[in-house]
């Protein structure tokens, strides 16, 4: 099975960002787009997973949730990875406050005690709201930085759970479905 694991957002909020968006879907620009029932901030790809590993996996995360209070995040504000000239991924960021640092370093070595390999990049949440075509030109995305410096959004949610999610690839793109969730603690 492919894993990860994510925060997920309420239907309300991914269908405001999916309108918020709306602009640069109507931009005649070479990305696959991501359907909105599927935005969510990925905290930690796993990869190819054996089903004898799943409860080691939910353990670690129930007790990773259990020792983390409740709490909120703010995103807004849209760009690109690596650039915003040549995009790979068109994003929603999130704003990396302290308690989400947090609960990604604690699951990051919470996970290694199982094997997993810690990530040594920096943390840059976000939501992916859609995956640039490699194949097409530099000049494919010209204007690009202009819109996005346009558009203006702001939201916030709630941190309650944290999902254990598997991601099913096809030809339509990937389907992501939740495995199990652990809550956090209360304030």
């Amino acid at each position: 099975m492919r894993l990860f694991i994510a925060l997920n957002l309420p239907k309300k909020e991914r269908e405001r960002i999916h309108r918020a968006a709306r602009p640069l879907r109507e931009e005649d620009l070479p990305v696959r787009w991501i359907d909105s029932e599927n935005f969510h901030l990925s905290l930690k790809f796993l990869g190819q997973v054996r089903p004898d590993r799943v409860s080691q996996i939910e353990e670690v995360i129930g007790r990773v949730a259990s020792s983390t209070t409740s709490f909120k995040a703010q995103f807004g504000g849209f760009g690109a990875f690596p650039t915003i000239r040549k995009p790979r991924v068109l994003w929603l960021g999130v704003d990396p406050n302290a308690e989400l640092r947090c609960l990604k370093q604690d699951l990051e070595w919470a996970l290694a005690d199982l094997g997993f390999e810690a990530e040594t990049r920096a943390f840059h949440p976000h939501l992916t709201l859609g995956r640039a075509d490699t194949d097409d030109g530099a000049g494919a995305f010209r204007g690009l930085d202009r819109l996005v410096a346009d558009m203006e959004f702001k939201g916030e949610m709630n941190i309650r759970t944290i999902d254990l999610m598997r991601s099913q690839l096809s030809k339509e793109g990937a389907r992501y479905s939740i495995i199990s969730s652990a809550k956090l603690a209360t304030n």
